[in-house]
């Protein structure tokens, strides 16, 4: 956005946000999976390479979290964010394994003013993020709340 901060005026439906890099590694899958999930083979590599997922792999939550810090980093820091009523879906398409490289990306798929609270308006995104193969491993659709530029600058 060159400087500017994101408001419900800038997201344009059909437009297309890219999100920052993140290289995923084995010490952070633990140490999430010790915390939020700890299964086996987001704990531990031998397991993770006799289970289906093919090595030390990333918990879905954990892909979600490092997802949001994408799109915190990509935009939303820089917005009139209010946040958001919810998730519509989210679905983990490939395993996150350590050493993997993720690139994210969020299409603006409609957009609406609130008929109740003038100046806030609803922003619907469809979201992925792949691996370094081109591989998409998650994806989402949610509904943001950002203030219009007038509120934002009133």
């Amino acid at each position: 956005m060159n400087g500017k901060t994101w408001t419900f005026d800038d997201l344009e439906v059909g437009g297309t946000i890219r999100l920052g890099e993140k290289t995923v590694t084995a010490a952070e899958i633990i140490e999430f999976a010790s915390e939020f999930d700890p299964q086996a083979f987001h704990l531990d590599e031998e397991a993770g390479k006799a289970s289906i997922l093919g090595g030390l792999s990333a918990s879905g939550w954990h892909s979600c979290a490092m997802f949001m810090r994408m799109m915190c980093d990509g935009f939303i820091l820089d917005s009139t964010s209010q946040g958001a009523p919810g998730v519509e879906y989210v679905r983990w398409k490939k395993p996150v394994l350590a050493g993997d490289t993720l690139t994210g990306q969020c299409t603006v798929l409609a957009k609406r003013e609130s008929k109740s609270k003038p100046g806030l308006g609803f922003v619907t995104v469809k979201s992925t993020m792949s691996n370094q193969r081109g591989e998409t491993v998650l994806e989402l659709e949610n509904t943001g709340m950002f203030l219009t530029r007038e509120a934002a600058s009133a």
